[in-house]
């Protein structure tokens, strides 16, 4: 399962182009941006959040997971706060089996909106990194241990994106 900070979600749709997997979308209007989004660049996407149809949309991750697709999901959204992580993930990990990995990202010029999430948009022409982190496999941990371990993994990798460019968390 593929974790990205809500904020910096813009440029996750280009790392994955074409990608067979599934991503959980926010039913908000932000949301709707990005789906159509990454439908154009041939990347599937069920939409719910913690507060419209996020069960629901977590119920059609696990059955898509159980089919064999790889998940991606931001576990800080879609209300924050921001960079914290909160429980759909683990649970879609819990629920599905599967591990959870870290995908950050930095680019060397950027603007940041002035949203709950702090947004992070890449300047054009700017150059960029995306760093993957190991797998994290949250079977027989506790909930709170599980959260405590992807936050640290989001925190770490998206610090070694932020080096390349020196660029402040």
């Amino acid at each position: 399962i593929l974790c990205f900070w809500h904020a910096r979600i813009l440029m996750m749709p280009h790392a994955f182009r074409g990608w067979p997997g599934l991503m959980l979308i926010s039913e908000h209007a932000d949301g709707e941006v990005i789906a159509q989004a990454v439908a154009r660049l041939g990347i599937a996407s069920v939409r719910g959040s913690s507060t419209r149809g996020g069960a629901k949309a977590l119920v059609r991750m696990v059955r898509a997971a159980r089919e064999g697709r790889p998940l991606g999901i931001t576990p800080d959204g879609p209300r924050g706060p921001r960079e914290r992580v909160q429980m759909g993930a683990v649970w879609l990990a819990k629920k599905t089996g599967l591990p959870l990995r870290a995908v950050c990202y930095a680019t060397s010029r950027y603007w940041r909106a002035p949203s709950w999430d702090r947004f992070y948009v890449p300047m054009p022409f700017s150059r960029g990194v995306f760093v993957f982190s190991e797998l994290l496999d949250v079977r027989g941990l506790s909930d709170e241990e599980a959260q405590t371990k992807l936050q640290e993994l989001m925190d770490t990798t998206q610090r070694r994106a932020d080096r390349w460019f020196h660029a402040p968390h």
